[in-house]
């Protein structure tokens, strides 16, 4: 509640002085502050009703959380433990996890997603076929929309209003594409830590005193930074943020990429700092690569690179045809990830095409099965290449259905396409 009344001189220096009653605000388009006079702050305050009406009788884009109504689960503490666990490729630490499932009906599990340009089928297919299991689980899956974060990341040229409806987009994809929203529920960051900021920037400021420069640019990495990249001091404050955000949302299990692992890992040598017993549980999902050899993940700076999640059957089958798939080589292979964490995730069994004089049609019914017949060279790349396209069309067609019918999520995608992605 500030804002510059006037100045005064005093021996060639300027002094502001400052009025209590008054308020300052941040311009979305700018993020940088914009100081209100009283008859200002009343305009904004009437345009904020404005806008909350014209926002209550718009479509379900707005509603984000309309389905959100948890639900148990119906299978035993083994089948929850087990099912939890098939999400990460390490968790930390797995006796915590299962203490967990059995004290809580309703873990509360945490991931958050800086929106920042178009999404690829890792964000959108894999992201909600783990989301799924949780909630099988029992879980309760909060997506912490960090919207200031990407704005402090400089992601879409760090204009908050883009930034917000890429938010937007990225929620109609994951309800397209069969997220079970029962117990799903996302959250802007800007409006959750606004109605708490004393307590959110308090613990910003403690994490960010009780470790040194060195250790939180170890954790730049989170942001898609490399560890020796010149990072500003807003990015500097990210990783204290995320740390926090753990706590602020009272989050039992960190369930994030495994290139999240540095913050999370803070988080519970924070726990040991404060005294806190009760460590968030580490399930770190694994990273899908990118398409092109020797990427380890996807990236939407390089569209070869990534499958997204509202390209046509065209651009998928151009996009699959020249991915890297070396003949027997398992190692390094994308083509065989998707096959494994993606078709095989969604369907029973896997069915290839092809002339009788090239084996004939054959049937798996495991990835076990498909993966020693790519080895013995029983498989050819392209055959798989070919299936692999006609099961991501399957599981992509409700997403780009969703995108032609609903006239404003196809309003909302043509202006996401409009934008352009920073790294």
């Amino acid at each position: 509640q500030m804002c510059i009344r006037d100045r005064q001189s005093t021996m060639g220096k300027t002094y502001f002085l400052i009025k209590s009653s008054m308020k300052a605000t941040i311009d979305p388009s700018t993020g940088g502050l914009v100081f209100l006079n009283e008859e200002q702050e009343e305009e904004k305050v009437n345009l904020t009703r404005q806008q909350l009406v014209s926002t209550q009788q718009d479509s379900s884009l707005t509603d984000i959380n309309k389905n959100y109504y948890p639900l148990p689960s119906r299978l035993s503490l083994d089948e929850r433990y087990k099912l939890a666990m098939s999400v990460g490729i390490e968790c930390i630490n797995e006796k915590e996890l299962y203490d967990l499932l059995e004290r809580k009906t309703h873990p509360i599990c945490y991931d958050g997603f800086e929106p920042s340009g178009r999404m690829h089928i890792a964000q959108g297919v894999f992201k909600a076929i783990n989301v799924n299991k949780l909630v099988d689980a029992g879980c309760i899956f909060i997506f912490w929309v960090a919207d200031w974060f990407a704005m402090l990341n400089n992601k879409m040229g760090g204009d908050l209003e883009k930034i917000r409806n890429v938010g937007r987009y990225f929620i109609e994809v994951w309800k397209a594409v069969g997220m079970k929203m029962s117990n799903v529920k996302f959250l802007w960051a800007s409006d959750e830590i606004g109605k708490n900021p004393d307590k959110y920037w308090l613990q910003v400021m403690d994490v960010a005193r009780k470790n040194n420069i060195p250790r939180i640019v170890r954790c730049s990495t989170i942001m898609g930074r490399k560890e020796g990249e010149d990072l500003s001091v807003a990015q500097l404050l990210y990783p204290c943020m995320q740390c926090t955000d753990i706590f602020y949302l009272k989050a039992d299990i960190c369930q994030l990429g495994l290139d999240q692992r540095k913050v999370n890992m803070l988080a519970r040598e924070y726990c040991d700092d404060i005294g806190k017993k009760d460590k968030p549980v580490i399930l770190s999902h694994r990273m899908l690569p990118g398409l092109q050899e020797g990427q380890e993940k996807a990236s939407k700076s390089d569209p070869s690179s990534a499958i997204f999640m509202e390209d046509d059957a065209n651009e998928v089958k151009k996009k699959i045809k020249s991915a890297f798939c070396p003949e027997g080589i398992v190692e390094g292979n994308p083509v065989l990830q998707y096959v494994r964490y993606v078709v095989f995730e969604r369907f029973s069994e896997v069915e290839i095409k092809r002339k009788e004089e090239w084996g004939g049609n054959a049937t798996y019914r495991s990835y076990q099965e498909l993966e020693a017949d790519f080895v013995e060279k029983k498989l050819h790349p392209g055959d798989l290449k070919i299936a692999l396209t006609e099961y991501l069309n399957k599981i992509l067609q409700p997403v780009r259905d969703h995108f032609i019918n609903d006239p404003e999520a196809r309003k909302l995608l043509e202006l996401i396409r409009s934008y352009k992605v920073t790294k």
